[in-house]
């Protein structure tokens, strides 16, 4: 995320505190105006092979790489900056504190509740609509893949939605080849 100084925008702030609604306007603004933005992932094979925490340091360092322009430095909401080829600076509650820091995490926040829409249409019955897929004790026992033995079972509910994504991608794969075996046999 690169802020234009010259495209002010109002109303940035942590995007947990602000409504759903204000979110959504925020990023519409923050897309027109910056001089550069991106949202990045990790895949569900990189979160199993690397864990959560260095997926999204990965995920980080490919949203900073696929920026137009290139970053003199780069500010990280949290205690741990992503391998990268300019300076970085970790800051805790950096979304609080940093209107830049606050314009890149609404935009994580829009792309993640569109993708949680998005899984709420497919499987409505987990109510991705109401929790957005952070950890919830309902949203565990409905899942079918759900393991608690696994390293993804432990999430934190900062971590609740890659979990989730990941199990919904994996009852995904096992319905394809079921499929694929029915219509074999």
């Amino acid at each position: 995320m690169i802020l234009n100084p010259a495209r002010r925008i109002n109303g940035l702030a942590d995007s947990k505190l602000l409504a759903p609604e204000r979110r959504e306007v925020l990023a519409r603004r923050i897309k027109e105006r910056a001089v550069a933005w991106a949202v990045a992932r990790a895949s569900v094979e990189e979160i199993d092979r690397l864990n959560i925490f260095r997926a999204s340091l990965l995920a980080m360092r490919r949203a900073i790489e696929t920026l137009a322009v290139a970053p003199e430095e780069v500010w990280i909401d949290g205690q741990h900056c992503p391998e990268i080829s300019c300076r970085a600076r970790a800051i805790v509650d950096g979304d609080a504190l940093h209107p830049v820091i606050s314009a890149a995490s609404i935009l994580a926040k829009t792309a993640r509740d569109a993708e949680m829409a998005a899984l709420h249409l497919r499987y409505p019955q987990y109510g991705f609509d109401r929790h957005k897929g952070y950890s919830t004790p309902s949203i565990s026992r409905r899942s079918p893949a759900w393991d608690p033995a696994r390293s993804i079972g432990a999430a934190s509910s900062r971590s609740g939605f890659a979990s989730r994504r990941v199990c919904f991608e994996r009852v995904q794969q096992r319905t394809r080849l079921r499929t694929r075996r029915d219509h074999r046999a």
